[in-house]
């Protein structure tokens, strides 16, 4: 008898024919390509879905309007905040039927060779009450004095120049842009939006890490009162706000109709099988 391997060619043995696999059970889920037989909840509009986080006021503030005039590079892209109601120091120059758009102050980087002023000029006078203390000399209460008087008139010169930087103002309207200046002797240019012809703004480096900028108006007329204001805040969307008030003042007067929506709810939405206590 002659043994062959299983795959040898000489061994012929009788096989049975394989039957077909059976198709396999129909399972409780959708077959592909199919939809899933599942029921959707609407919920009404500005609610959020039950077990979704509620929006809290820290994320919603990202969107919101801010003041603050150090804005820009480093502190986030912001827009600047306009009050709904003008200031005392600006109303008086309001006529009523024109509608009032906002008023900002110059930024506080307008201030700065003040403030340089103003510290060294302690540096030097703490530096020479050190040097006159020393000196040996029948006029050194005298020279101390005047030391003294000197840096005081300095200090009252810096904080003029801070007050007069409170006082002023950049005023918008539907009508007109004003730009108020002066404590004492009070200066306002006024400019109609209707006579403008060209309106840009400039931002240098510096201008751009704090967010400020020159606007830098044209008119029709040869004699301008307002052309060059340098140092405002956000240069940006003061520009957008003014394109559109000047070329869609409707969009304007409808948006500002228009109430402002409760992002966050008062209550929280009724889930749906629940109602009943089940």
């Amino acid at each position: 008898m002659t043994d062959s391997g299983a795959g040898g060619s000489g061994d012929k043995k009788d096989t049975e024919p394989l039957e077909p696999p059976s198709p396999r059970a129909p399972s409780d889920g959708p077959a592909p390509g199919a939809e899933s037989p599942t029921r959707e909840f609407t919920f009404p509009p500005g609610t959020a879905a039950p077990g979704a986080p509620a929006a809290a006021a820290s994320d919603i503030d990202g969107v919101r309007f801010d003041d603050s005039p150090a804005g820009g590079l480093l502190s986030g892209v912001r827009a600047p905040a306009v009050p709904d109601v003008p200031s005392p120091i600006s109303a008086r120059y309001l006529f009523p039927t024109e509608k009032y758009r906002g008023e900002w102050r110059r930024h506080w980087v307008h201030l700065m060779p003040w403030y340089i002023i103003g510290t060294l000029s302690t540096f030097i006078m703490g530096l020479a009450s050190g040097m006159l203390t020393k000196w040996d000399n029948a006029n050194r209460d005298t020279a101390l004095s005047v030391t003294v008087i000197v840096w005081l008139l300095i200090l009252g010169f810096v904080g003029w120049k801070i007050l007069d930087w409170y006082m002023d103002r950049f005023i918008l309207t539907n009508k007109r842009i004003m730009l108020i200046q002066g404590v004492i002797t009070r200066s306002v240019a006024m400019m109609p939006l209707g006579r403008v012809t060209d309106m840009k703004y400039s931002q240098t480096p510096m201008g751009r890490m704090l967010n400020y900028g020159e606007f830098i108006i044209e008119s029709a007329g040869q004699d301008q009162a307002l052309r060059n204001v340098p140092h405002l805040p956000n240069p940006n969307e003061l520009y957008l706000q003014m394109c559109e008030e000047m070329y869609e003042p409707e969009a304007v007067d409808e948006r500002m109709a228009e109430p402002e929506e409760d992002l966050i709810p008062d209550e929280e939405p009724a889930v749906p099988g629940k109602a009943d206590g089940t």
